[in-house]
């Protein structure tokens, strides 16, 4: 790619990866989440795929970053449904709402809501997980997409 569209890329970056994550954490207060928001950063991820050349940014993005992302994104997921069966409830049960000075443990107020953060219980750390997951995923399936261009030859500029 030329140095414009590689300045430009590096330029848009932050703020895509700031807006994916911004959806991730917003997600039960407005429309998005964490599917949304892990796919968004991972179309910043894919943005420096196709702005660099293979060899540079592999060396930034390894596969097994994704892989422990996508991991660690089913494991909190997981941790967090069978948290409710810990406290005597069901899979997933919102065991964090209405616990004071807990983090996300306030009750979200009746009417309009002024967009407070640390309500949702557990619903805010499950966008997180599925961001987390989903971007992982992702960005996999891009990186083998990519790494098989390249073996097969498609692109010779790119192996260089």
């Amino acid at each position: 790619m030329s140095k414009i569209v590689r300045a430009a890329a590096d330029f848009l970056y932050p703020f895509v990866m700031i807006f994916g994550f911004y959806i991730v954490l917003h997600g039960h207060l407005t429309p998005g989440g964490g599917f949304q928001g892990g796919a968004v950063i991972a179309t910043g991820i894919a943005l420096m795929f196709a702005a660099h050349r293979y060899r540079e940014i592999s060396l930034i993005f390894k596969k097994a970053i994704f892989n422990v992302c996508e991991t660690f994104g089913l494991l909190m997921f997981i941790t967090f449904g069978f948290a409710g069966i810990f406290f005597g409830k069901s899979f997933l049960y919102n065991w964090m709402v209405n616990i004071p000075g807990m983090l996300f443990g306030e009750a979200v107020a009746y009417g309009q809501n002024a967009g407070n953060l640390n309500t949702g219980g557990i619903i805010p750390l499950l966008n997180i997980a599925v961001g987390v997951e989903v971007l992982g995923a992702l960005s996999l399936i891009i990186y083998y997409m990519l790494t098989y261009v390249v073996k097969m030859g498609v692109n010779k500029e790119d192996a260089s």
